[in-house]
This record gives C-alpha cells, structure tokens and sequence, in this order.
C-alpha cells in the first residue's frame, strides 16, 4: 500500500486532479473556456506571458469562422511545435486537419501565417519532452511529470498529435490581436 502524500507534496497532484476535471472528457467545462478566453487574448498581445505562449487562430470546420485557441510553443533545435493536450479529438486539431494545416500563430503582438505539418508517431518524443518542460499545465493530461522518460514519451505519442510550424508564404497574416471564437 503507497502511503498517502502529505504536505507540500501532494499539491501538484490536486493541481493536476483540478486541470483534468476543467476539461472533462477532453473538452474544456465552462470554467475553462472562460479561463482559455482571457489566455488567448493575453497571449496574442503578447501581455506579461511567457515566451512559449501564444495563440492559435484556424478556420474552424463547422462555422467557417476564425477560432482562436491559446497554446504553447514547444521548440525543438529550431524548430517551432504545437503538441495537443488533449488528443486527436481536440477541437483545434481537427480544425487544422480540415484546413490543410493553414492557420495563424498570434505571438507577442505579430501573426504569422503558417503551415502546421503533422509529425510522425515514432518522431513526437522530442517535441513531446520539451513541451512538457514547457507547459506545465499540460502535464497532467499527457499523464508525465516535468522530465519524462524515454518510455513515458514513447507510450504517450500515440495519443497525443504533434505539429511541426512552418511558415506559409502564401497567406497573408491578419493584423492585430486574434478575433474569432475562442475554441476548444
């Protein structure tokens, strides 16, 4: 039997506990989309967010009309990465699925026109490791902790669609910070 965690300790399991309940069923609740409605318009402006933050604008599949998601950027020698959270379901993924990868990256004030390109299962673990050193609040439902090791990655790629971003020098970018529908 494991003993039960005391203390400072058992924090980021509650914290964890609190992230996976916010998005229940891999959708965001109704506190959770209000909470990823002030982090997309923090994140496009560029407002007192870390580096990695940004936002993620994609025509969604259904309405035809721009949905803004914040996300985090996980770079990799270079090489920009957008990791889904939440799985294959995720709202924006199947929206950069239908759009042929096109979408806009929002990041401290500039939109870039971009291409996302889907990795390979056997190719995720690097960007996989650095985005769970980078999102913390993504670990919980990547189900590792801030170091993940080789088999945790290799057992959550699968589940967890990776995109390569490349710019796309044939769309022109939108001006100002991201408007549309926060997504899901």
């Amino acid at each position: 039997m494991t003993p039960a965690r005391r203390g400072p300790a058992r924090v980021p399991a509650a914290l964890g506990a609190l992230k996976r309940a916010l998005y229940r069923d891999g959708r965001p609740g109704r506190v959770a989309r209000l909470w990823n409605r002030v982090d997309a318009a923090l994140y496009a402006a560029g407002v007192g967010v870390p580096r990695q933050a940004a936002t993620l604008e994609v025509v969604g599949r259904v309405s035809g009309r721009p949905v803004t998601t914040p996300v985090a950027v996980a770079d990799v020698d270079g090489v920009d990465h957008l990791v889904s959270m939440l799985g294959p379901r995720a709202g924006w993924v199947r929206n950069v699925e239908a759009s042929g990868g096109r979408a806009v990256l929002h990041r401290r004030g500039r939109a870039t026109p971009v291409r996302l390109e889907p990795v390979p299962v056997a190719a995720r673990p690097p960007a996989l490791r650095r985005y769970a050193a980078v999102a913390p609040g993504a670990r919980p439902h990547l189900g590792v902790g801030k170091s993940p090791t080789p088999a945790e990655l290799a057992r959550i790629a699968p589940d967890h669609p990776v995109f390569r971003v490349v710019p796309d020098p044939e769309k022109r970018p939108t001006t100002g910070v991201a408007r549309g529908r926060v997504g899901r």
